[in-house]
């Protein structure tokens, strides 16, 4: 039987995304700079890797029968081959084959095996000056393009793979039979269906207890998704470096306080969408666990990364320490139960994963080793090559990945916002990416033209995310009145906010209550008296010099807009309609109660289509 990782990225790529596009190709891609690699060798080394790592020739097939998904080793080491029929000129070309072998649906076979691709991409002047031997040699600016399905392997995957690449070509290794004694990723998917997890399946289910998991976070989105639509996998994305201050700054914090800079990181992601979303404070989103909990893990290649829902419930007043303290404790105790899949937390709710609004937003920090990049082929020497990010897929609606690189003289501390196209434009995330940045900015910057938070004592509601030109365009803004505007002009969002709940959350053919009346009582001291006369005077004059209190609102179909129109003199046939004013008796503070009451739940005591939107009682 296939692992629980396994079954959740088989069954995501079915439901959730179109079979057009692919979202799972893993694509690792070396340019060689120097030197040159035998392809005969290349060949060999690969097939002896394949020969030792099974997932990477282990077919997945789902049985209708019993509804499983079944894993089965095959032979294809064998016969694998290396695919050698695409060039380039430029670094545009290249770009473009990357990424259309990216989303290439047909790239892999998962029914077969064929999990596990090896390409060669050729310089069109590496082919100009090799002639005959062109077939025999990878040479100088050529692309030696490796690829796995996501199913078959993960990010702590791909060191364990080029490691024995290197060795196999280097000692030329030929394959031999399969090594029975030692372990495969087949024995741990075998294993982990014979834990006892009911200590974590309680633990999971009390995390979510009373979240409301189908209402998504109120990020700033350009459009909205129906249910039954397919993803695009189309990407919009943003990437911003931090100068090597604030990336010690950060790392500095994160020894004091010890946490990891994984929880360092998510600690700040929460501040900000609890910012973004207007201090919303109970948020859960998915972060990505290696899921490696044993040293016999270490060095299998195959799929064990977790998604795992982390769910905080912020209080506003907190200081950041204060946050990072609460993300520490949570992700500790997280990590005691990360090996429980993500499916049967979901069984245990009673949900179905494709109406689950946190598994949209995603983190990760990613920690490149110092060793990532020290490939050798008998002296040849390769560089990576990144893709752009025009060039990268939206699993997810949001996702943020942070990336330290401690190799890199500048720039060590990076954040990367990939969000789908379908819900953001390219502008919406660049700016979301930059309040992000400035966040950041206000935690660890000592820039003086930063107004830097205290970490220790002030409340993550302190926390600004206005961009610098915003703050001047507000203050450059002149508030006059409109030259061309007289009396009538579309309503207010807030109008618009307001009259539209009133219509979409209560029946306005039936009302029962209403929710928007806002009464102001007064109580004459004892012994004091007032003039009825010249209080409807004095109403009458603060009415009239504030239009809103006399304004109508409806809505004009044909410009398909809510407008507002100021109800003048000439609309009115006496000064006394601007607004109502009624006087009762009463006896008893029952019958007190009771009027004041109706005040405020009556909803027959106002006219927004007729500008009656204030009264006296």
């Amino acid at each position: 039987v296939a692992s629980f990782a396994q079954e959740r990225i088989f069954l995501d790529e079915q439901v959730r995304f179109s079979s057009d596009i692919a979202i799972y190709n893993e694509l690792y891609t070396l340019q060689v700079v120097q030197g040159s690699i035998s392809l005969t060798r290349l060949l060999q080394a690969l097939r002896y890797v394949l020969n030792k790592h099974q997932i990477l020739r282990t077919s997945l097939i789902f049985n209708n029968d019993n509804n499983s998904l079944k894993q089965c080793i095959t032979n294809s080491d064998k016969t694998f081959t290396i695919t050698m029929n695409q060039t380039f000129e430029n670094d545009s070309e290249l770009r473009n084959v990357i990424y259309q072998t990216t989303i290439n649906p047909s790239l892999f076979d998962l029914s077969t095996g064929l999990v596990f691709h090896a390409e060669i991409v050729r310089h069109q002047k590496s082919l100009n000056g090799n002639g005959n031997n062109s077939n025999a040699f990878i040479t100088n600016s050529d692309v030696l393009l490796i690829a796995f399905h996501h199913v078959a392997s993960d990010r702590a995957s791909f060191p364990i793979f080029f490691n024995d690449l290197c060795f196999a070509y280097n000692a030329n290794a030929i394959s031999i039979t399969d090594d029975d004694e030692s372990l495969q990723y087949i024995d741990y998917s075998i294993h982990e269906r014979l834990l006892d997890m009911s200590i974590s399946r309680a633990f999971w289910y009390l995390q979510l207890e009373e979240y409301n998991l189908e209402s998504p976070l109120s990020l700033p989105v350009d459009r909205h998704r129906l249910s039954n639509d397919h993803r695009s996998s189309s990407a919009s994305v943003t990437q911003i470096s931090f100068d090597n201050e604030i990336s010690q700054l950060f790392l500095d914090y994160a020894s004091i306080h010890h946490v990891t800079p994984f929880q360092l990181g998510l600690s700040i992601l929460y501040a900000f969408l609890f910012k973004l979303t207007h201090g919303e404070n109970d948020l859960c989103i998915s972060c990505l666990n290696a899921n490696r909990y044993r040293n016999e893990l270490q060095n299998i290649m195959g799929m064990f990364v977790s998604t795992l829902p982390y769910r905080v419930q912020l209080d506003p007043h907190w200081s950041f320490d204060d946050l990072v303290k609460y993300v520490q404790e949570k992700c500790l105790s997280i990590l005691e139960h990360s090996h429980y899949p993500l499916q049967h937390i979901l069984a245990n709710l009673h949900i179905n994963q494709s109406s689950i609004s946190f598994l949209e937003t995603v983190y990760d920090f990613i920690t490149i080793s110092a060793h990532s990049d020290e490939l050798s082929f008998d002296g040849a020497s390769f560089r990576q090559v990144s893709s752009e990010r025009s060039y990268e897929v939206a699993k997810f609606d949001f996702m943020l990945t942070f990336v330290y690189n401690p190799m890199l003289e500048n720039n060590r501390l990076s954040f990367r916002l990939t969000c789908s196209h379908d819900l953001f434009d390219e502008i919406t995330v660049t700016n979301i990416g930059r309040r992000l940045e400035y966040c950041f900015q206000q935690l660890y910057s000592s820039n003086e033209t930063i107004n830097r938070l205290d970490t220790c004592v002030t409340s993550i509601l302190k926390i600004d995310l206005i961009l610098s030109e915003e703050t001047e365009e507000m203050e450059d803004t002149v508030f006059c009145r409109q030259s061309h505007i007289i009396n009538e002009a579309p309503a207010s969002f807030a109008q618009a906010r307001i009259w539209l709940d009133e219509r979409i959350r209560f029946d306005l053919d039936n009302p029962q209550i209403a929710i928007y009346n806002m009464p102001f009582v007064y109580r004459l001291q004892t012994g004091h008296t007032l003039s009825i006369k010249q209080l409807r005077h004095a109403l009458y004059l603060a009415v009239n010099k504030h239009p809103s209190l006399h304004t109508s609102l409806h809505f004009d179909t044909q410009k398909n807009l809510l407008m507002q129109a100021v109800i003048t003199h000439e609309d009115k046939n006496n000064k006394n309609n601007i607004f109502s004013i009624i006087e009762t008796t009463y006896e008893t503070d029952e019958q007190l109660n009771e009027l004041l009451h109706d005040e405020k739940r009556n909803p027959h005591l106002f006219d927004l289509a007729q500008g009656l939107v204030f009264r006296c009682h």
